[in-house]
């Protein structure tokens, strides 16, 4: 579900650019409200989750969620753009507190040797939704044409559609028997937040955690418009159809996040996580410097590249942890505020250099990355 909401922000987009007939910049304000939830409410919820265990902080993200997907009904009723990106906030408030607590749970349930391989499955299936969501995003949003202008009504059924498999999920969850895991007390002398600081390798994966969300949001958010470029669809293809090229984006970090978690059973997590990185930055760049459909399939093959990052940063990053593990995943997940960041300054950068120029700055972002898993994620406790 989490998967399916964050990349239906990539079909949103560039219908609210045409509805309020926005500027690059202005539309990645919908990153930046959504991903800036990441940056506000994970410390709390870091902080909440050890306080109530990691079952109830699920069945509470999906609450809030649930919550934010019905705020889109009076946002579109009153085609006020303000009201989209508060309603965005409290879905993805509700999204940080799932994620601080799903994420360590999957790494707690069994060897912390295998819990890089354990968490990259469970995130396949989180990419299952980011590969349906831009066909059902399409067909809602784009099926009557272009939005007009000030109308942003068609927004209002697949959210309130949301809502309710929202609303089912989290009474699932509050009655499914699972086991009890709660992050144990911290007594020592340093304890929460500042206990951190004694782990550079959850540091540095924090780092890595923001470039990287930032790095797939941006490539994600841009899909749609660089798509229709004159230069690499030769301007034959509408915005409808643009929206269903990103199922092979996100399509295939689901395949690679499959694979992924076979790979790692027998090859260090490190290696993949530079090798995929390395990838990445060679086919942005293959991107940049082409144009049509070598263009096309060399960007969207970065999904591919990306399958693995995610997990298994957050995995290195959390090892070792023990008692501070809670709020080392509420650090983690306030970094995904790289994803409200990179968008944005890739949204200026689109504006003053154009689209296709401004993916260099994600290439930049693998680049750390390749350092993080070859050298950053090693364990020097202080």
């Amino acid at each position: 579900m989490w998967g399916f909401i964050t990349c239906l922000n990539d079909i949103l987009i560039p219908y609210l650019k045409g509805a309020f007939e926005l500027s690059y910049t202005k539309a990645m304000l919908i990153q930046f409200c959504f991903f800036g939830a990441y940056f506000l409410v994970s410390l709390p919820a870091g902080r909440l989750v050890s306080k109530i265990g990691y079952q109830k902080g699920i069945v509470l993200g999906l609450v809030i969620a649930c919550v934010g997907c019905v705020l889109f009904y009076p946002a579109a009723a009153t085609a006020v753009y303000g009201l989209f990106l508060g309603a965005l906030f409290v879905l993805a408030a509700g999204i940080t507190i799932l994620q601080v607590s799903a994420n360590p749970y999957v790494s707690a349930l069994g060897a912390p040797e295998t819990a890089s391989s354990r968490l990259t499955l469970t995130q396949a299936f989180n990419s299952f939704g980011t590969t349906i969501a831009p066909f059902f995003g399409a067909f809602l949003l784009f099926s009557g044409g272009e939005p007009e202008i000030g109308d942003a009504t068609a927004v209002k059924a697949p959210y309130l559609m949301l809502a309710a498999s929202l609303l089912i999920l989290a009474g699932i969850f509050a009655y499914l028997k699972l086991p009890k895991i709660h992050s144990a007390e911290d007594n020592s002398e340093v304890s929460g937040f500042a206990a951190l600081k004694q782990y550079p390798h959850l540091i540095l994966g924090a780092v890595g955690i923001f470039v990287y969300v930032g790095a797939e949001v941006a490539i994600g958010s841009f899909l749609v418009s660089y798509f229709s470029l004159e230069s690499i669809s030769g301007g034959i293809i509408e915005e409808k159809d643009a929206a269903k090229l990103i199922a092979y984006y996100w399509g295939g970090a689901m395949v690679g996040r499959f694979i992924g978690a076979y790979v790692m059973q027998h090859i260090a997590a490190g290696k993949v996580l530079a090798f995929n990185s390395v990838m990445a930055v060679v086919l942005i760049v293959v991107s940049v410097m082409t144009s049509g459909h070598v263009a096309m399939w060399a960007i969207l093959l970065v999904g591919l590249c990306n399958s693995i990052m995610f997990p298994t940063i957050f995995s290195l990053a959390v090892t070792g942890l023990g008692k501070h593990t809670a709020n080392g995943s509420g650090l983690l997940c306030l970094a995904i505020v790289g994803g409200a960041i990179l968008p944005l300054a890739q949204g200026a950068l689109a504006d003053a250099i154009g689209v296709q120029l401004s993916f260099l700055l994600p290439a930049v972002c693998y680049i750390y990355i390749v350092y993080y898993g070859l050298v950053g994620h090693k364990i020097k406790q202080a």
